[in-house]
């Protein structure tokens, strides 16, 4: 049996609700409420697919219980009931996001029409947001490229998550994508239709920090000259982003949690309790299990975010990867800059396919970048080549300043190699790799230099 559309009539009048109860009872439910505090009342609890509202009424007058039913739920759809020489408050009305409006007296029939009228645009408003929301995930979907079966698995797991309510942490370096993935996530559930908050718990100062998450309320510190909602609130039926988690200070761990476990916070100055509905996506580019060792991250915190994780491979991975990403930024960027740089050269896309990218996909979108805007591919050998180097250097190079070796004679070792590889790699451009007259020009054997390009990997960006 096909369920009744539930209609709410809010009005002083019991006379009108009875009306429409016998005129629309065979195909509606008619509820009915006698002034706005009851009427908001059953917005919440009897979740009404479209609600009657008279403007005049005593206490609460039709506008401000059009203004709250909107606060709680913006997308119900209101009808206002006016009488004759109310049309400033009709337009009011229809400007608070009022529906439609009908003359009092009316006739059920006259109001049906009205009805099906709303419901109609409604279903409609309802597909068009269905469709703009599938094609925005598929633009965000589109901006994870990659075949590489790391990327495909990730694209798997969160197609399965996205809609599952769970809490994602999203791991991976600086500049491989989490956010395109949080994004994602967001707008492949059903919470795709409202906020979607991005906060990095990195760039704001830890004293802000709370503020600007859980909101202020007046006077409550120097400064706080009205009352602020947080982001928290903002997000409510949305999603929120926490970039940059690991770097949360350790005091608001615990008013998360709260926030995770109870769906509640107060705000700073406040003592009331907040109620929110929000799915929370974190990322983090640290070792959270280092900062759960040095108690700079609490254990229960940490196993509440982390209900799935999605781990981002770096780009040094999955370089079979690299071609579809210049593809994709070569397009982006001639689109944007009105420019023509169709394609890179093999040896282009030798020298990046050999280069290690500290910056991962960021750093290789700013690349191409360049080259679009320049165009000049050559932009590529003069940035890579002198970093394409022996992997003891590429090591010693990513060391952090406080664990490096500082021996003279490595150094030297290493000055030398970088010496050695930039003078052969001159050479055999010079000679058009001509390998036997590039060794006769270099002075060494045949094979030494066979040795030498395998050593420092010249073959791999010829």
């Amino acid at each position: 049996m096909k369920e009744k559309i539930k209609l709410l009539v809010i009005d002083d009048d019991p006379s009108v609700s009875w009306l429409l109860s016998e005129g629309l009872g065979g195909e509606y439910e008619v509820l009915s409420a006698r002034d706005g505090k009851e009427g908001i009342k059953m917005v919440s609890g009897a979740k009404p697919d479209l609600v009657l509202l008279d403007i005049k009424m005593p206490g609460l007058n039709g506008l401000e219980v059009l203004e709250q039913i909107k606060e709680k739920d913006r997308f119900l759809e209101v009808i206002m009931l006016s009488g004759h020489g109310e049309t400033k408050n009709v337009v009011e009305s229809i400007r608070r996001g009022a529906s439609e409006f009908v003359n009092k007296p009316f006739d059920a029939k006259e109001v049906e029409v009205h009805i099906q009228k709303v419901l109609e645009k409604n279903k409609l408003k309802k597909e068009l947001d269905q469709l703009k929301s599938e094609l925005q995930a598929k633009s965000q979907y589109d901006k994870l490229i990659g075949e590489n079966p790391k990327m495909l698995q990730v694209k798997n797991l969160i197609e399965e998550v996205a809609d599952s309510g769970l809490n994602v942490l999203i791991r991976g370096e600086s500049g491989t994508g989490k956010e395109i993935v949080a994004r994602m996530v967001h707008n492949l559930s059903s919470r795709r239709n409202e906020a979607f908050i991005k906060v990095n718990c990195a760039a704001i100062p830890r004293e802000l920090l709370e503020a600007e998450l859980f909101g202020y309320e007046k006077g409550a510190f120097t400064g706080a000259h009205k009352t602020k909602p947080g982001r928290f609130e903002t997000a409510n039926r949305g999603t929120i982003f926490l970039d940059e988690i690991g770097d949360m200070p350790l005091e608001l761990q615990a008013k998360l949690l709260q926030v995770l476990e109870q769906h509640e916070f107060v705000r700073v100055g406040g003592i009331k309790n907040i109620k929110v509905d929000v799915r929370i996506v974190c990322a983090t580019n640290r070792d959270l299990e280092n900062a759960l060792e040095k108690q700079h991250m609490r254990d229960d915190l940490y196993y509440r975010l982390n209900e799935i994780t999605i781990k981002l491979p770096a780009l040094r991975e999955i370089k079979e990867d690299i071609p579809f990403l210049v593809d994709h930024f070569l397009k982006k960027y001639n689109l944007q800059y009105r420019k023509d740089c169709t394609q890179l050269s093999s040896r282009s896309m030798k020298y990046l396919q050999a280069y290690g990218w500290p910056g991962n996909v960021r750093q290789l979108e700013n690349l191409i970048k360049q080259i679009v805007v320049r165009g000049d591919e050559n932009i590529i050998s003069e940035t890579l080549k002198s970093t394409i180097i022996t992997s003891e250097t590429t090591a010693e190079i990513g060391t952090s300043p406080d664990k490096r070796d500082y021996s003279l004679k490595k150094r030297v070792a290493h000055a030398v190699a970088e010496e050695e590889r930039k003078l052969i790699q001159e050479v055999l451009e010079r000679t058009n790799w001509n390998r036997r007259k590039a060794a006769d020009l270099l002075g060494i054997s045949y094979r030494s230099l066979l040795y030498k390009i395998k050593e420092y990997r010249l073959n791999e960006i010829v």
